[in-house]
């Protein structure tokens, strides 16, 4: 990670995998959010950033929601997004404490978005998969795909920018027709098997 946002150790991205995994436990069996402020975190949490949590069940999706902006603090943006990304992705019906042992979870940690400021047929190239994420932008629709998604999915520059496009609602093809693109870079941290070993995550072309 670059941009200025100074990365997360392999240490803390741990511990923001379990904040996020306790929270989610906490809150399906009682009904209750952790109190962020009663944990003992790294000073790095209190830090306002832009983070996604994903659940994979069996290694398919089952939930991801987020802060695409660094709109509060690191351990309050975890707890939200945490509990929304297992009760309120409405993609998905709510996952049931039953399940979460065989939901892994991840956490990505995104640098500040900046806009790609280049015609659109420059704006593949101005995309590299497995390192950014990609906002576009258009009226009051937006969409957002992390940067896991492109080397996950198969997808080249253009059929991440559609994608994208697709996911806000618009025209694949709107990129190209007048359509803000954004990019910004995560820091990916997952575990391996529910409740298991934390491995941060980085994708080569």
């Amino acid at each position: 990670m670059n941009l200025g946002e100074k990365s997360l150790s392999q240490k803390e991205g741990q511990t923001a995998v379990h904040v996020a995994r306790d929270t989610i436990d906490t809150y399906l069996n009682t009904g209750n959010a952790i109190n962020e402020l009663d944990i003992d975190l790294p000073e790095i949490f209190n830090e306002d950033r832009g983070i996604f949590v994903t659940l994979y069940k069996k290694g398919a999706l089952r939930g991801c929601i987020g802060h695409p902006y660094a709109d509060s603090p690191l351990k309050n943006a975890i707890v939200d997004s945490a509990i929304s990304a297992a009760i309120k992705d409405p993609r998905f019906p709510p996952v049931t404490i039953d399940e979460m042992e065989d939901i892994t979870v991840e956490v990505t940690v995104l640098t500040k978005p900046e806009l790609i400021d280049v015609s659109p047929k420059e704006l593949p190239s101005s995309i590299t998969i497995g390192k950014h994420g990609l906002i576009v932008k258009s009226g009051y629709r937006q969409g957002l795909l992390l940067p896991q998604v492109a080397p996950e999915n198969d997808f080249d520059e253009v059929e991440f920018l559609s994608h994208t496009c697709i996911k806000a609602g618009l025209p694949h093809d709107a990129w190209i027709t007048g359509a803000e693109v954004y990019r910004f870079q995560g820091q990916i941290f997952s575990e391996k098997t529910p409740s298991g070993q934390v491995v941060e995550k980085e994708y080569k072309k």
